[in-house]
């Protein structure tokens, strides 16, 4: 697009199915990777990924020639079918439905990597329930807790 001009960097949030653990960490980085891949031929950049064994942060800058949805949408749907093909786990792969997203200044973008590379150490003190809940009040989103991702917890 010439003469367009943005700066918009969004965080994004989505869970395994059923809130399994199905990301192991030899399977983290080759999914983080293949993310990453999905993201790139889509004409944005990750700034920063990191696969929970149940849930992915991905915070990105996202070009405004790409909807939202569309980059979460191709990023489950390719990434699940990758897991899937390469028999990363027994049984099927998939995301829940559905998916937080979050937007920042770039004033906040060193702490966003950094709170997003940091997730092993962030989940040791609050589990992801906890983590969601708190970024959907923070950014003051109203929300139904039966519209939520299953939590088994």
């Amino acid at each position: 697009m010439a003469n367009t001009f943005s700066q918009i960097y969004l965080h994004y949030v989505f869970a395994v199915k059923g809130r399994m653990n199905l990301i192991t960490e030899n399977d983290r980085v080759p999914l983080e990777k293949y993310i990453c891949g999905i993201v790139s031929a889509l004409n944005q950049k990750v700034m920063a990924i990191y696969c929970m064994p149940d849930h992915t942060h991905l915070f990105v800058s996202l070009k405004p020639d790409v909807r939202i949805s569309d980059l979460v949408r191709d990023v489950k749907s390719n990434s699940s079918t990758w897991m899937n093909a390469n028999k990363r786990i027994t049984g099927k792969f998939a995301w829940q439905e559905g998916y937080g997203v979050f937007s920042y200044a770039k004033s906040q973008k060193d702490v966003v990597i950094k709170y997003i590379l940091n997730q092993p150490e962030h989940h040791q003190k609050k589990p992801f329930r906890k983590e969601y809940i708190d970024l959907l009040d923070k950014f003051g989103i109203e929300y139904d807790e039966k519209y939520l991702f299953e939590w088994f917890e």
